[in-house]
């Protein structure tokens, strides 16, 4: 078993163990690469994850029932239905209460030594150093690149490690960003993907166990480093397909331009990492004036009225079997197929287009006013905000 140094030092005494933490972690203790000065080093450590979702609740139970003495946890959205096919920390009884009250009481139901440190905020550049000073180890359970960008510029500026995860339908990544020992993040993607091309997990949807395989290696990454053994994913990314049940690995190397842990770098401290990731958002407001867009009950009041619009949906046919506005006489056209059904489409009618949320069905209201559509709206909120405004029986996915 490879030793190296761990990144919490011996307690000297400092720390002791209970008796009932010795019988709790006694599986640990006869483990000759743990024993009891590893349980104290586990005992003394401060963890923070970025996130109480899909990756964030696997690794915080975990790394609570393993005795990590604090768990910081950066989380300030609220349980919603849908996190609960994936976010196992979070139960039905859960449903509307903040994600960090949830988390803090199943973590300290699954280990009453662990102590909670919840940070109800959104993680930021004004904030994201100050948070970070007090931790040994960040964990990053994000799902969207400005802040997983964010997360890896404060971990170099701050010298922690990044223990990084992500997952996206059937696959996931893994890796330890370390800019003191290999590369760091930026070192592997330097810049983010054009805002829109990498649907999000509410778009394109995630296995429910996918973020239990991811977290778990994240977790055990993160004991390792505590610990001082093994060999962790540093300079290593771990790719997961759970469809065809295989692991590959990509050797990763240490960027000499990069921007933040390179050998001249420019990044310096946190810049604006929405403007870093898409457009200025000045320019994100005026584009959103620019688009035409129609709210749910305005809809509803047109089709009420007898007013000719025609509705078009542009999600995927599985989608539509979920949930439609079949009785609104919503047609069907699927965003990747828009291009090329144009002909189906009237050019003089007044067309609505809606999807899940909105974010395709801008996608297709510029697509259609390109092919010369001039009567076309985006339904705000799509036909998430049909169920919650206007038709509740219509179901929400």
């Amino acid at each position: 078993m490879e030793t190296r140094k761990p990144l919490v030092q011996s307690p000297n005494g400092a720390v002791d163990l209970s008796n009932e933490e010795i019988a709790r972690y006694s599986r640990h203790l006869i483990m000759p690469e743990v024993a009891l000065d590893g349980q104290k080093k586990l005992k003394q450590a401060r963890v923070l994850t970025i996130g109480a979702g899909g990756l964030g609740a696997p690794l915080a139970m975990y790394l609570a029932a393993a005795g990590v003495g604090t768990l910081g946890i950066v989380d300030f959205d609220v349980v919603d239905e849908s996190n609960l096919q994936r976010q196992i920390i979070h139960g039905t009884s859960d449903v509307g209460r903040p994600k960090m009250e949830s988390a803090r009481d199943r973590i300290k139901d699954i280990n009453p030594n662990v102590n909670v440190e919840g940070f109800e905020e959104p993680l930021s550049s004004e904030n994201a150093l100050d948070i970070f000073k007090d931790f040994d180890i960040i964990v990053d359970g994000t799902d969207n690149f400005p802040t997983r960008y964010l997360v890896n510029d404060a971990s170099v500026l701050s010298g922690k490690p990044n223990v990084y995860g992500s997952i996206f339908r059937f696959e996931g990544q893994a890796s330890v960003f370390y800019a003191e020992e290999g590369p760091c993040y930026r070192c592997l993607y330097p810049e983010p993907p054009p805002p829109g091309l990498v649907p999000s997990c509410a778009e394109g949807g995630v296995l429910g166990i996918l973020p239990a395989a991811i977290g778990t290696i994240q977790a055990t990454e993160t004991v390792k480093l505590i610990l001082g053994i093994g060999d962790p994913l540093i300079g290593r990314l771990l790719l997961y397909d759970a469809l065809g049940m295989s692991f590959r690995e990509m050797k990763l190397r240490k960027d000499p331009n990069c921007p933040v842990c390179g050998e001249n770098p420019t990044v310096t401290e946190l810049i604006d990492y929405q403007e870093f990731c898409g457009i200025p958002q000045a320019q994100a407001a005026e584009s959103v004036d620019e688009l035409p867009e129609i709210t749910v009950r305005e809809l509803k009041e047109k089709l009420d009225a007898g007013e000719e619009v025609a509705v078009l949906d542009v999600r995927e046919p599985h989608e539509y079997e979920v949930a439609n506005l079949e009785a609104q006489g919503a047609k069907l056209i699927p965003l990747g197929d828009l291009p090329n059904r144009l002909s189906e489409l009237n050019q003089n009618d007044e067309v609505a287009v809606y999807c899940k949320t909105g974010g395709r069905s801008a996608k297709a209201v510029k697509i259609l006013q390109d092919a010369g559509f001039g009567n076309v709206y985006n339904v705000e909120g799509g036909i998430t905000a049909w169920s919650e405004e206007i038709d509740p029986s219509v179901p929400r996915y």
